[in-house]
């Protein structure tokens, strides 16, 4: 588990780091926050942290975004393929027959990075093991708070 506290919007690169050094082996990412609190604009971060050099924006409307994550060779610096990174934004979401027309379960059990904005919405359908990551707004302050849920 992890608790940071975020001052300004310049300690994201590092939080993403943090968190992404953190869970280094998780995938699913589920992000629980009022709206403005900046889930949006960490996983920017965390897609840059990623080596994501796609546009990174709300899905608000698509409700999934697909990114590009470049992977190196081992022991190389060479380029050899990609692996795609998901960004959902349920907020639009009417019902859960939505998250199973797009076909969540292929995003979601892909064993690629999934980040998923107001989760809450599909928190039935969440994989058996993620990372929940709240962040609370407290007088201009943010509180980031992270951990592994095991169903």
């Amino acid at each position: 588990m992890i608790n940071v506290k975020i001052s300004n919007i310049e300690q994201l690169p590092q939080v993403a780091k943090e968190l992404l050094g953190a869970f280094p082996e998780e995938r699913f990412f589920a992000f629980f926050g009022k709206m403005g609190v900046g889930k949006t604009t960490l996983i920017k971060e965390l897609c840059a942290a990623l080596g994501v050099e796609d546009n990174v924006c709300s899905p608000t409307f698509a409700i999934v975004n697909e990114y590009s994550r470049p992977l190196l060779t081992p022991h190389s610096s060479l380029l050899t393929k990609s692996e795609p990174v998901y960004h959902f934004d349920f907020y639009r979401l009417k019902n859960l027959a939505e998250a199973y027309d797009i076909g969540y379960e292929e995003y979601f059990y892909s064993g690629c990075y999934c980040f998923t904005e107001w989760t809450e919405k599909i928190e039935e359908l969440l994989p058996e093991e993620y990372v929940r990551v709240e962040i609370v707004e407290t007088d201009g302050q943010r509180t980031l708070s992270a951990e592994v849920i095991k169903n």
